[in-house]
């Protein structure tokens, strides 16, 4: 339970530790098709994963709700890497939203729903008018109110998240950098690439390389 236990508490570490015990097989079989047995699993996950982020203070309609999404995509699975992967988009999902969590106690309402509209449109266009007008503030007095609270601007909380969300999904999946750049609303894979470096100081292939190298997760 130690990967639920991280998640409740918004430890990032938790996506790492789900993904090498579901490479170990210590979940056990449950079906002799590979494919059953790897959505089985998923259905065992996921609904731990919901009901320790309820228990760690998740509204219970907003993690029903995700969880109910999760089980549907479960149903486009394929092959077990592909139930892999949704396993850890899953587990990715749930652990950022019980962090965020954890930082809403410190912040404002505004803050909060700039930081949840981001956390839920990375894959689209995101710019200080369209939060502005999500949250009806003056751009002006939104971009200074964030910093105020954050000491981060709005940009660059922006990018930071972007990044954090292509690093997981270079250690953890097999999308590749074009796929990438795609899902997290880059104009270009170029455009990406130097985005990434001047946030981790390598690029993606270097990344993807020092930490997910022969297919093997960090711990």
């Amino acid at each position: 339970m130690k990967q639920y236990d991280l998640m409740r508490s918004g430890d990032i570490s938790a996506i790492s530790e789900s993904t090498r015990l579901w490479d170990s097989g210590l979940y056990g079989y449950l079906s002799d098709d590979p494919l059953k047995n790897a959505k089985y699993r998923f259905v065992t996950t996921i609904t731990l994963a919901t009901r320790f982020a309820i228990e760690g203070g998740m509204d219970e309609e907003d993690a029903y709700n995700a969880s109910d999404l999760y089980i549907q995509d479960l149903d486009n699975c394929k092959t077990p890497d592909d139930v892999r992967r949704l396993h850890t988009d899953m587990m990715t999902f749930f652990t950022w939203a019980m962090a965020d969590m954890q930082k809403a106690e410190t912040h404002s309402k505004a803050v909060n729903e700039c930081m949840d509209y981001i956390h839920y449109h990375l894959h689209e266009k995101i710019t200080v008018s369209i939060l502005a007008e999500h949250v009806h503030l003056n751009p002006t007095y939104l971009s200074e109110l964030f910093v105020r609270e954050t000491g981060t601007s709005l940009s660059q909380y922006i990018t930071d998240k972007r990044m954090e969300a292509a690093e997981n999904m270079l250690k953890y999946s097999e999308y590749s950098f074009n796929e990438i750049a795609q899902i997290l609303a880059y104009r270009s894979q170029s455009h990406f690439t130097k985005v990434f470096k001047k946030h981790s100081g390598m690029t993606p292939g270097e990344y993807r390389n020092k930490y997910a190298q022969n297919g093997i997760w960090p711990e």
